[in-house]
């Protein structure tokens, strides 16, 4: 009876459900666009602005609401956090749009203070992003700058700043639609297409299992199995072939452990017998290698 090991979850079920992010960025990027004529001065008629709120309210509050759901039912805390809490700003759009065209505009002093405070949260969130793409930091520091110029703006009251607004709206926009479709399209095309770069920040490794004497010992054994069958090497022999893959590390304690184990058939010394004397690969060692190593149930 062949025993398959699953080291991770099958392919396709890490998740709850498939990767709900450019669902996200798409959401994202219809909303810019839907803003970027208003920001440009264009569309700011009733009718325009309820258009402009219906797209913020379905694509950009709905579509990233569910992207930030669907994230944290992954498991994922850092996408469902980002997605979930960015939603509710596109429904404060919404809100706000909806009241502009029927002549209510939205407490000055209220929306300046949520703005500083988002100021401060994407600042930090800049940082976190750098740990996983050069573009995601990109994306980040065109939303710092978003608000920046929003809180400048509040407490200045100038106009200045209300085209670099309405470009960074649009880069924005733009930035969301190129990692949606890299999201979407690399992996299907299997090559970066739409590249984003590697992380700008690499935290540091942490600590974990250090395969390269164990994996030595598979290999060894299993290569003196594809030649001479079940017939066993003697321990000093599988010390000289393994040093050359794994230099300074005695193999006695990995034997024994790998013997109780149940990978290796360890026949010990007559004389000390609790002294290893040669050793080869079980049948289940022998699969544990092909399984692990050579990977033969992945077709």
């Amino acid at each position: 009876m062949i025993k398959k090991l699953e080291l991770q979850p099958p392919a396709g079920h890490a998740g709850l459900f498939a990767e709900p992010t450019p669902l996200g960025l798409l959401g994202l990027a219809v909303g810019c666009a839907a803003l970027t004529p208003i920001a440009f001065g264009f569309g700011l008629t009733p009718a325009g602005l309820k258009t402009a709120a219906m797209f913020c309210l379905l694509f950009g509050g709905g579509g990233q609401f569910l992207c930030g759901l669907m994230n944290f039912a992954n498991k994922n805390l850092f996408g469902g956090t980002v997605f979930t809490l960015f939603s509710f700003n596109w429904m404060m759009n919404w809100w706000a749009l909806d009241g502009m065209a029927e002549g209510r505009m939205p407490d000055h002093s209220i929306v300046l203070a949520v703005d500083s405070l988002y100021l401060v949260v994407f600042v930090v969130l800049t940082y976190g992003f750098a740990f996983f793409s050069k573009l995601l930091v990109a994306f980040l520091v065109d939303i710092d700058l978003l608000y920046v110029c929003k809180v400048v703006a509040g407490v200045t009251g100038t106009k200045a700043l209300a085209l670099p607004t309405a470009l960074l709206t649009l880069g924005l926009g733009a930035i969301a639609l190129w990692l949606a479709f890299a999201t979407l399209i690399n992996p299907t095309a299997g090559k970066a297409i739409f590249k984003i770069g590697g992380p700008l920040l690499v935290a540091p490794r942490q600590l974990g299992f250090d395969w390269t004497l164990r994996n030595a010992i598979f290999t060894v054994l299993f290569e003196q199995w594809q030649r001479h069958a079940f017939v066993e090497l003697s321990l000093a022999d599988l010390q000289t072939a393994v040093a050359a893959k794994a230099p300074g590390k005695p193999v006695l304690s990995e034997v024994l452990y790998l013997w109780e184990f149940g990978a290796l058939q360890v026949t010990f010394a007559p004389e000390d017998p609790d002294r290893p004397q040669s050793a080869r690969l079980t049948s289940g060692g022998i699969d544990l290698y092909e399984q692990l190593i050579l990977k033969k149930y992945q077709f």
